[in-house]
């Protein structure tokens, strides 16, 4: 089996966790950092926030959270969620990096340059993936914590977890290329002659 190969697996497992998170809510509502119940008739009583917007909203990078879905919507609409909602666009970015990190690994199946910029992009897309999970702990925790004080219901959502398990994917993808990287290729290449 080649040495880049296990590595490979974890960073394409990671990459394809991302890209759900990307397409959270309002494109996929069953992909959200947080629900919250409401009054209205909305998508069976709940809104789901994700990375773009929540449920009936368009998309846009960093968003206001809509009036009605508690009593004093002013405590959510302040400057700094504001700009936390905006830091969502981590995850597509760590989507991306993710995805270089898995066409390098299949270029490491080959050769081992492949599997050290594997090992390399691996790293750049954990801390961007680390950055983001922070982030929706950070922003997600705010919110739910205040729609909660409010009396709504608030719950997180599924793309939390899913950044985590991104996360701990790129670890192994990480700890992996650097055994990979070290690999036998020379006895590979001797035995093709």
């Amino acid at each position: 089996m080649p040495t880049a190969a296990p590595g490979l697996f974890f960073c394409t497992a990671a990459c394809v966790l991302l890209i759900f998170v990307s397409v959270s809510a309002p494109t996929w509502n069953s992909i959200s950092f947080l629900n919250v119940g409401t009054n209205s008739a909305n998508n069976g009583g709940s809104l789901h926030f994700g990375v773009f917007g929540f449920t009936g909203s368009g998309k846009s990078v960093g968003y206001n959270f809509p009036a009605g879905i508690v009593p004093d919507v002013s405590r959510l609409n302040t400057t700094t969620l504001h700009n936390l909602t905006g830091t969502l666009i981590l995850h597509p970015i760590a989507a991306a990096l993710s995805g270089l990190t898995v066409l390098f690994g299949l270029c490491g199946l080959a050769h081992r340059v492949g599997t050290i910029f594997m090992t390399i992009m691996s790293v750049l897309a954990f801390i961007v993936t680390l950055l983001a999970w922070v982030i929706d702990m950070v922003l997600w925790g705010i919110v739910r914590d205040r729609v909660r004080d409010q009396g709504v219901s608030a719950q997180y959502g599924n793309a939390n977890w899913l950044t985590l398990g991104a996360l701990a994917a790129l670890a192994l993808s990480f700890c992996l290329g650097v055994c990979g990287s070290f690999g036998n290729y020379r006895r590979r290449r001797a035995a093709a002659y």
